[in-house]
């Protein structure tokens, strides 16, 4: 048996995928030529997923290749003691169970001493219950009016997920309830967000597992402060004792740190807890995802947690040649490592999803942004991808022609429903055929391309005839599914928290954690002194930093 490496350059499979790639020639008009059954036989099915691989660079013996690549290191193996709890964080020595918080109540996991299974559901069964209440009018402000608008104040995984998740499923959502999410510190976003609120009917759920993230709690305290003086000029909340109990009828926290939150003057009783094994990038489907139980309602969220589980039930189980998360996060790594590519665009032909492209930054890049292995000895190649997109149409109009014709390749996810929300139609013509009319468009003229004779069989004048041809080889995967869903959602979710894995473990890095995040906030910490004032701490700054602040001090009104 091969024993597995952190260093998959040392692998027999990364030294064939380097040979191959040097005399690749891919040429998808002759492969789908020679092969009628190329498409069927590239096509995969991963739940309600499906997934055509057949417009990517790859062939059988790049496939053999990938997948000894996987074995040679240990992605099987990893993923297994991912699954069972074992402490594969290893600079946090963590488990990494985000796949515990959408197994079902009878399934079992002892972690550390305690039954993760349980606790997800005990904490789940609370989130449930006041999510009901909320929805059903039961749960009331200060003056007996209910709930209309709730306020998510979080920062990363704590902002993106919900955010995503809310406007992915908003034909889902209660009708008189909105959510609405701030995170960013810059005071514009608590502003705006807040502006025409009415305080008597807003809930503010402050997530935050230590309840001491600075961007979190700064913003959580200014929403305090605009939510309190509304009050008051309403004639609501004059003393002390009136502002503890609106606080405690309007904030709400999901965090672990009871003391902290109490502090701030939530009820510890309406805090919802998770755990130190769910990064905050995987954590949208635990108590962090409270907005959204409350806007699609419990059984809407039982639905977004079955497929999420249908998805990790595939990739624990599925044979590799079969395994969708397993071969995309493969050929990411071919693109990656092999063939020159940098960016990976996720283009989704559903304006619903259009937070899901940033969504995917955090999940991907804080995930795989790595240049040491989990061994803590430094990387001799490539890591990490950077994930950007747009909806289409939009992004027709903006960057595909780089992607069609620009010199770097950069490898691209369509994802498309068959079944729209909104089936309207323009005079005649059913928009949403117009609509996948582009998405089976694109990938076509990305794969196959327009050759100089068929250009010129068109008439164009030769002088101009480069400039209009398509090159084609570009690579492309389509995702289908019949309708967006909260099941799909967290199918889609899921699909790519293990891609991002399977990359990781081929790298021999550790996915789960993000200390790339942590430098600056220390340095924030020590700079805000110099801003405010210090006259010490500001001479102690780099001559750049230093310059900077004192131009924001001359010109700060």
């Amino acid at each position: 048996m091969t024993i597995p490496t952190l260093d998959p350059m040392m692998t027999a499979a990364w030294e064939a995928l380097d040979a191959r790639a040097d005399a690749f020639d891919p040429d998808l008009r002759a492969w789908f030529e020679a092969d009628p059954d190329r498409a069927s036989k590239w096509t995969k099915t991963a739940a309600d997923l499906r997934v055509d691989l057949s417009k990517n660079l790859i062939d059988e013996g790049v496939l053999a290749d990938l997948l000894a690549l996987a074995q040679q290191c240990g992605v099987g193996e990893l993923r297994d003691r991912m699954f069972a709890g074992e402490h594969i964080n290893t600079t946090e020595d963590r488990a990494v169970l985000h796949t515990a918080l959408r197994r079902p109540d009878t399934d079992e996991l002892i972690v550390d001493g305690q039954d993760a299974i349980a606790d997800v559901h005990e904490v789940l069964a609370k989130v449930y219950d006041f999510a009901d209440r909320v929805r059903s009018g039961e749960w009331v402000g200060i003056t007996g009016k209910a709930v209309k608008t709730i306020v998510n104040v979080g920062i990363g995984g704590s902002d993106l997920g919900p955010v995503m998740a809310y406007e992915a499923l908003k034909p889902f959502v209660r009708e008189g309830l909105e959510c609405r999410f701030i995170s960013n510190i810059d005071p514009t976003d608590a502003g705006e967000t807040t502006k025409d609120l009415d305080p008597e009917t807003t809930l503010v759920i402050v997530a935050s597992k230590t309840f001491t993230t600075l961007e979190t709690i700064t913003n959580a305290k200014v929403v305090r402060d605009w939510f309190l003086s509304s009050l008051r000029e309403k004639g609501l909340a004059q003393d002390e004792a009136g502002e503890k109990e609106a606080i405690a009828r309007h904030f709400v926290a999901v965090s672990t740190a009871l003391d902290k939150v109490a502090e701030f003057g939530i009820d510890p009783n309406n805090a919802f807890g998770f755990w130190s094994w769910v990064g905050g990038r995987y954590s949208v489907d635990s108590a962090v995802g409270t907005s959204l139980a409350i806007a699609i309602g419990p059984d809407g969220f039982e639905e977004f947690l079955a497929g999420f589980n249908a998805i990790d039930e595939h990739f624990l189980n599925a044979a590799p040649e079969q395994n969708v998360p397993l071969l995309m996060g493969l050929l990411n790594v071919w693109y990656s490592n092999f063939l020159g590519a940098d960016t990976h665009a996720v283009l989704p032909y559903s304006q619903y999803l259009h937070r899901f492209p940033a969504y995917l930054q955090q999940l991907t890049m804080e995930s795989n942004g790595k240049s040491v292995r989990r061994d803590g000895t430094p990387v001799t190649y490539e890591t990490g991808e950077v994930f950007w997109g747009e909806p289409g149409t939009n992004g027709q109009h903006a960057f595909y022609q780089l992607i069609h014709q620009g010199t770097r390749m950069v490898p691209a996810d369509f994802i498309a429903f068959a079944n729209p929300a909104w089936p309207l139609k323009d005079g005649e013509a059913d928009m949403h055929e117009l609509f996948l009319s582009n998405f089976f468009a694109q990938t076509k003229a990305l794969a196959f391309g327009k050759t100089s004779e068929e250009v010129r069989a068109e008439g164009t004048p030769e002088a101009i005839i480069p400039a209009r041809v398509f090159t084609g080889n570009r690579p492309t995967t389509s995702i289908m599914a019949a309708s967006l869903t909260p099941r799909v959602l967290g199918e889609l979710i899921a699909l790519y928290e293990h891609i991002t894995f399977v990359q990781g473990a081929v790298w021999g890095i550790d996915s789960f954690d993000q200390w790339g995040v942590e430098l600056g906030k220390v340095l924030a910490k020590q700079i805000l002194p110099a801003i405010t004032g210090d006259t010490d701490a500001l001479a102690a700054q780099d001559s750049s930093t230093r310059g900077l602040i004192e131009f924001y001090r001359a010109n700060r009104a």
